[in-house]
């Protein structure tokens, strides 16, 4: 599908057709915010999820959320609809709207709210047999990373400084403390306990987070959240990505070092089926 229809403020238009002023506050400030949910099937999945992020992250620098739950649901399902592929990733962009610039916020602002829908793009399968390779490097970005802002520069340095070294992501850390990957959440396991980083503002929490909470507890896979230091997840006997399009995903090495024995770990395995079986009910 070459030129998809999208919402934009109120109507669907071909995407080639869809434009808004240069004096929106998206463009000039990174001024919005944005989110992803994951369609398998034409059933969005952990919809309700993904929906109170959006709203958690409107409330935090109080842009006006334009749509009650009811009516986004109808939006998204509308760009849904216009798309012929079963398996979509639906995206969700609001701004706080046009104004002249200046830093402060503008008074009686009207938002503005474009959704687009493109196919799901996930880890192949010879990919996923094998895990992937990660790279380590300082987080370097703001200190609200709990709010899926529209300003990515510092998520896409990280990804960036990953393809330069052929790297599937870039594993962060703060002080020494494991955060977060550019576009992933991460997680260690050693001597079979899954462990992530606190969910506090120095990570988004991803929405595969609750999920992954949700299957140990039905697998019986011990699971704690603190701080990880750097050389916990160099010596973990697992490394995993989670994220919308990664699912679940094994690390089998970062920079030089072999995470484990090298392969994907039977927590992996546990957790990927496990989450193909939610995917299937939803």
């Amino acid at each position: 599908m070459n030129d998809p229809l999208v919402y934009l403020n109120g109507k669907l238009s071909p995407l080639s057709e869809a434009m808004i002023p240069v004096m929106d506050r998206g463009f000039i400030f990174g001024d919005g915010i944005y989110e992803v949910i994951p369609v398998y099937g034409r059933k969005m999945f952990r919809s309700d999820q993904h929906l109170a992020r959006l709203f958690r992250s409107l409330a935090a620098i109080s842009i006006p959320n334009p749509h009650n739950k009811e009516a986004w649901l109808a939006l998204i399902t509308q760009v849904m609809a216009a798309h012929p592929a079963d398996d979509q990733m639906v995206y969700l962009q609001i701004t706080r709207g046009v104004a002249q610039r200046s830093h402060a916020f503008p008074a009686k602002m009207v938002p503005t709210v474009f959704i687009m829908s493109n196919p799901i793009a996930l880890t192949s399968d010879a990919v996923r047999a094998k895990g992937v390779k990660c790279v380590s490097m300082e987080d370097q970005r703001w200190l609200h990373c709990d709010i899926k802002s529209i300003s990515l520069l510092g998520n896409v340095l990280a990804a960036q400084n990953a393809a330069e070294h052929d790297a599937v992501e870039s594993i962060q850390f703060r002080d020494g403390f494991l955060t977060e990957a550019s576009a992933s959440n991460v997680w260690i396991i050693k001597d079979g306990v899954l462990t992530g980083p606190p969910k506090d503002h120095l990570i988004l929490e991803g929405i595969r987070y609750g999920l992954i909470e949700e299957l140990c507890a039905a697998h019986q896979i011990p699971l704690q959240a603190r701080r990880i230091s750097k050389d916990e997840v160099f010596g973990a006997d697992e490394v995993l990505l989670s994220s919308a399009t990664k699912e679940v995903l094994a690390v089998v090495q970062i920079d030089q070092q072999t995470i484990g024995k090298g392969i994907p770990g039977p927590i992996y395995h546990q957790l990927y089926a496990a989450y193909q079986e939610a995917k299937a009910a939803c």
